[in-house]
């Protein structure tokens, strides 16, 4: 098994437990391939983590698979709750496909190896945490209002080394969003964004000389399987933790790694 393989299981490992868990996986990607000594360019390490996110959207279905079909279901039918909902998730994704559209060279340029800025945006990853774990606990619905501010959150958390899930969820309990609905809202806003990158990257691939793609394929496919299967587990696990409000952990873990890595960047 050659090196890239070897890195591909490594960090499609590391995707799938930190996309759920509000950790940044953008960010333990940068700091993975970082310490790997990864050689991929950078459109080759853009479009893994696409591929990688992929899979943990994928997961993110699967593990949401009744209440996606409920929410078809519902807003066809017109129940009107489900519309709401339904409609919100529209409502978040705006801003970040917005960024997406206009601004992916720039995003293109975030991921290339920036570990000083991935370690900065971890420390502000730990301190939003530490403030979602101090909020009290309602039973507020998404509004269309809170669908928009946690849009932003997660159009700003593309940045790596901002936890998605840590910014959206913390954004949304900070709101006074209930915390069960906060995570769901979190984990399903996210599919049709990234999972539509994915088609636009897999078709890109296969524009490519067959060099390239016999290069590229094979790391994509290893990690693609690695996260999703890790993050069937890495999801379930953060739905369970946010109901009981076990977020300062994952706060002070954020904040150590952060300060460890800036002082990596400054002293190496």
């Amino acid at each position: 098994m050659n090196a890239d393989i070897w890195s591909a299981l490594i960090l499609g490992i590391i995707q799938g437990l930190t996309e759920f868990l509000p950790v940044s996986s953008s960010g333990h990607l940068e700091l993975g391939r970082t310490i790997l000594g990864t050689s991929w360019d950078t459109s080759s390490n853009m479009m893994f983590t696409v591929t990688v996110h992929g899979a943990t959207a994928l997961a993110t279905v699967v593990t949401f698979q009744k209440d996606i079909r409920h929410i078809i279901a519902g807003f066809f039918k017109g129940n009107t709750e489900e519309r709401r909902f339904a409609l919100a998730l529209v409502l978040s994704m705006i801003p970040a496909a917005i960024v997406g559209l206009f601004f992916n060279d720039v995003i293109e340029m975030l991921f290339d190896g920036n570990v000083f800025m991935v370690a900065i945006m971890l420390i502000i990853t730990g301190l939003l945490l530490f403030l979602a774990d101090r909020a009290k606990k309602t039973h507020k619905k998404v509004t269309y209002a809170d669908a928009l501010v946690v849009g932003l959150s997660q159009a700003i958390a593309i940045l790596p080394g901002i936890s998605r899930s840590g910014a959206t969820i913390s954004t949304s309990v900070l709101l006074g969003i209930d915390r069960e609905q906060a995570a769901r809202f979190s984990f399903l806003m996210v599919v049709p964004l990234i999972l539509g990158k994915m088609a636009m990257d897999t078709l890109d691939l296969f524009s490519m000389s067959q060099t390239y793609q016999d290069q590229h394929l094979a790391p994509l496919l290893v990690g693609f399987v690695a996260a999703f299967i890790t993050g069937l587990w890495a999801c379930k696990l953060m739905l369970s933790l946010v109901k009981r409000a076990k977020l300062s952990g994952f706060a002070i873990y954020c904040l150590v790694l952060g300060t460890v890595a800036a002082a990596w960047t400054v002293l190496a």
